[in-house]
C-alpha cells in the first residue's frame, strides 16, 4: 500500500479481566499504521464495532478504498458490511487462518498487551479502556515505528 486511506482494517482482542474478558477493536490505517478509532468493550457483538468505524469515519472525515478484516461474526454481519459497502467502500477478508493478511494490527495488539496492559493493573473494563486510550496517544503520536522512518 502506498497512500494514506488506500486500506484500513480491523481486528478484535481480548483483554484479560480479573472476571473474564474485554474486548478491544481498532481500526488502523495500513499506510500510516495510525489507529484511526477504537473502542473497548465487555462483549463481542457487531455493535462496538460499528461504533468504532463511526468514529474513524467522524474523525478523520475520510474513507479508505479497501477494508481488510478477518472472518469474525462481527466483521460477517449485515450491519457491518452494509456500514462499508455503503460508502461504497470494496470489503476484503482474510482467509481462514491467515493472520498474515492483517499482520500490522496484529503487531498493534502485541505492543499495546505487553507495553502497557500486561504492566498495569485493572478492575474494570472502564478501568482498561482509559489504560488503552492512554496508550493509543502515545501509539498515535510519541511512539516511533521503524516502517515509517522513525
Amino acid at each position: 500500500m502506498t497512500e494514506v486511506d488506500e486500506v484500513w482494517c480491523t481486528d478484535i482482542t481480548h483483554i484479560p479481566m480479573p472476571q473474564g474478558h474485554g474486548y478491544l477493536v481498532a481500526i488502523m490505517d495500513w499506510h500510516s499504521r495510525a489507529v484511526l478509532a477504537w473502542e473497548v468493550s465487555n462483549s463481542m457483538d457487531a455493535e462496538f464495532c460499528i461504533r468504532a468505524l463511526q468514529r474513524a469515519f467522524e474523525r478523520t472525515g475520510r474513507k479508505p478504498k479497501v477494508f481488510n478484516t478477518d472472518q469474525g461474526s462481527q466483521f460477517t454481519s449485515p450491519e457491518w458490511i452494509q456500514a462499508i459497502e455503503g460508502r461504497s467502500i470494496k470489503v476484503r477478508m482474510d482467509g481462514k487462518g491467515r493472520w498474515k493478511d492483517n499482520v500490522l494490527i496484529e503487531r498493534l495488539w502485541r505492543s499495546v498487551k505487553y507495553e502497557k496492559l500486561r504492566l498495569w493493573s485493572y478492575e474494570t473494563v472502564g478501568e482498561a479502556s482509559q489504560l488503552v486510550s492512554d496508550w493509543m496517544e502515545f501509539y498515535n503520536h510519541r511512539r516511533s515505528h521503524t516502517a515509517l522512518g522513525g
